[in-house]
């Protein structure tokens, strides 16, 4: 039953991603805002979150995979170099259904690139 929540998880994870990425910046139109006694959900724009990640070719493809099969061997260097540098406070923005997925993607670039710092 874990093993299916999991991948209910992960597919929904890839379909939002996915969706985020289709996004084109600058095509919606700016709303009127009507003043909230409540603020905004989250200031942090999750575009910017992926943003390193969209500059790293395949990288996205190679974290979209690992999250798919829960194995983080194909990273390559240069991903998990982009991805060690990304702020923590990124993460929940970027995974919100799966909160440990950037940890230990973390833990194992740092297998991957020396020195990396795996702890912060």
């Amino acid at each position: 039953m874990e093993i299916k929540s999991n991948a209910i998880a992960s597919w929904i994870l890839v379909i939002g991603l996915c969706a985020a990425v289709l996004v084109t910046p600058g095509v919606a139109q700016v709303q009127p805002s009507i003043p909230s006694i409540f603020p905004p959900i989250s200031p942090i724009d999750p575009i910017k979150c992926w943003s390193s990640l969209f500059d790293v070719e395949g990288c996205v493809l190679e974290i979209y995979n690992s999250i798919l099969s829960g194995q983080f061997g194909s990273i390559e260097a240069t991903c998990c170099k982009t991805f060690v540098t990304i702020d923590v406070n990124y993460w929940p923005q970027m995974f919100p259904l799966n909160p440990f997925f950037p940890r230990l993607l973390k833990d194992s670039c740092a297998h991957i690139v020396p020195n990396s710092p795996t702890r912060k």
